[in-house]
């Protein structure tokens, strides 16, 4: 899911879409209009999912999509290796996610984690 929204409108520590990965944006520039020209923004983000660095220059008043990122809660049910079966509180699905290496020894078999979920992707986030 994602919305479409003016780039003057983003801002610091929100969502912006690159390509089809959603983005943490780290820090917005904008340069006044010139003489022939509009205002310019440039972006620095994150990817959520693969943590590579995006940097996006566009002007203020174009739209770029945002992705719509929802943080849930699950109950881990069991872990096997780097791999965590995890069942959502609100609907009680389950599903299986890696466990990434700085979280391993916060998640524990019985205990409630915290997990993102954007664009039919999913990750663990303990933050």
């Amino acid at each position: 899911m994602k919305q479409q929204v003016e780039v003057k409108e983003l801002k610091e520590g929100k969502y912006v879409l690159e390509g089809d990965e959603p983005c943490v944006i780290k820090s917005i520039t904008k340069s006044k209009p010139g003489k022939h020209g509009s205002a310019k923004a440039r972006i620095e983000a994150i990817g959520i999912f693969d943590g590579q660095k995006r940097s996006i220059i566009s002007s203020v008043s174009a739209k770029t999509y945002v992705p719509i990122v929802e943080r849930k809660t699950a109950q881990v049910l069991s872990i096997s290796g780097d791999v965590a079966q995890l069942m959502d509180m609100e609907d009680y699905s389950t599903f299986e996610l890696s466990v990434p290496e700085q979280f391993k020894d916060r998640v524990v078999e019985g205990g409630d984690i915290t997990y993102l979920t954007s664009m039919g992707k999913m990750k663990i986030d303990l933050r």
